[in-house]
């Protein structure tokens, strides 16, 4: 294991690291060439760099800390690329190279993690908080960095402490790095009771400063930040701490998934205790028919009356389930799924109604189950955009309005 005070300059662009999502095979044909081949394009979070990326902004930040990245020659040139700062400037991280030796274990590598820390603190005693930072080497070999800081803060206290984190490729993207980094400083915080705002999130100093005078101006005296500029300035922590996070990644609050309102959002709710927004996918122009009930042509074509029975039956039912007695159906659902709760199918009721899931816009009028030619060429248009289809597909053959349309079951609704 060899130490670098960043990465050494280098040509071009960084490799990929090690981190970095595996993507699928292009093949490519012998009569073409690679301007033939589709283009693969990452976006959201992971087009972005890693978790190691947070370091530039936190070692600007806290301004005694030094960031030692566990890992290898590529995380090194990542941070470099990034940080943009050149060597001889000594800037507040590094990189503990994990070589073949190591990875390969026939060195020990917690012993030369040691040997670098003791040659860094020896060389730089202005460091007062050494983080130590995995990366996707060192998550791959198991290197324990919790017990190999632990163990580095009872050879340094009180001088130095060593904490540790992971900003691993493999755990964190890009800005869930500094998460992780500020979750370790957490358990080292002076405990007090006294109210106070704690705003979370390393923000310039310019800007950390504009934020506790406008705070001020409007009454609010007693505020703290993690984190702070200096490690003896590390603010306290207790009953009365309430939270502003400054940077909206700390909440999490980019993360989302797809499920149906009447089930997802309220799992969450009742595991988490956390009411989540919920987004209809219909408000923001994907206007799909969901939930519809398809057959062969062939069975439309020879037994049309069947075809009809079943699709009004099954209107008659959705009326008879949201407005009638649905104690059976209820029971049928609990028996095939013991997971639906009678809150869950409740729940599931309430928000079908609120939200005309199943009863809305033109089935008011022409009653549930109803479509038209337009809605369905509004999305076949968009799916042609997209290039999910081509435009020349004859997407009329795949629907039919003969069975829907008919106002059935309008007269099983309530009059109020």
């Amino acid at each position: 294991m060899s130490q670098l005070p960043s990465s050494l300059p280098h040509e071009g662009r960084p490799a990929p690291h090690a981190g970095a999502a595996v993507r699928p095979v292009i093949h490519l044909r012998a009569d073409a060439g690679c301007s033939d081949a589709p283009v693969l394009k990452e976006r959201g979070q992971r087009e972005v760099f890693c978790g190691l990326t947070g370091i530039v902004w936190l070692h600007r930040k806290i301004q005694d800390a030094f960031f030692l990245v566990v890992g290898s020659r590529t995380c090194a040139h990542l941070i470099q690329s990034a940080a943009g700062v050149m060597i001889f400037a000594e800037p507040r991280f590094a990189t503990a190279i994990l070589d073949e030796r190591d990875l390969a274990g026939l060195a020990d590598a917690n012993e030369e993690l040691d040997k670098a820390v003791q040659r860094l603190l020896s060389r730089r005693p202005d460091i007062k908080t050494l983080f130590l930072v995995g990366s996707c080497p060192s998550e791959v070999i198991k290197l324990d960095l919790s017990r190999a800081a632990q163990r580095l803060s009872a050879q340094f206290l009180p001088k130095v402490r060593v904490l540790n984190y992971s900003g691993s490729g493999i755990e964190t993207t890009f800005t869930q790095g500094e998460d992780a980094c500020l979750a370790s400083l957490v358990p080292i915080l002076p405990v007090s009771d006294a109210k106070q705002l704690l705003v979370v999130g390393a923000l310039p100093d310019v800007v950390e400063d504009q934020f506790a005078r406008l705070l001020k101006q409007i009454g609010i005296d007693n505020v703290a930040f993690l984190p702070a500029r200096h490690s003896h300035d590390m603010p306290v922590l207790g009953a009365g701490t309430q939270y502003l996070l400054a940077q909206p990644f700390l909440a999490d609050k980019s993360a989302v998934m797809q499920g149906y309102l009447s089930s997802e959002p309220y799992a969450i709710e009742k595991a988490a205790g956390i009411k989540p927004k919920v987004f209809l996918l219909a408000d923001e122009g994907f206007d799909t028919y969901s939930t519809t009930i398809d057959t062969r042509t062939e069975l439309v074509e020879k037994n049309p009356d069947l075809v009809k029975r079943f699709v009004e039956a099954s209107i008659i039912g959705w009326y008879n389930y949201l407005h009638g007695d649905n104690k059976a159906a209820n029971a049928l659902i609990k028996r095939d799924n013991p997971e639906m709760s009678d809150d869950l199918i409740a729940n599931g009721i309430r928000l079908m109604k609120e939200y005309g899931i199943v009863d809305s816009g033109d089935s008011l009028t022409a009653g549930i189950g109803a479509m038209s030619d337009a809605r369905m060429k509004s999305f076949f248009d968009k799916m042609v955009k997209a290039g999910v289809v081509k435009a020349d597909l004859d997407y009329r053959k795949s629907y039919t309005l003969a069975f829907v349309n008919k106002g059935v079951g309008l007269n099983l609704k309530p009059k109020n």
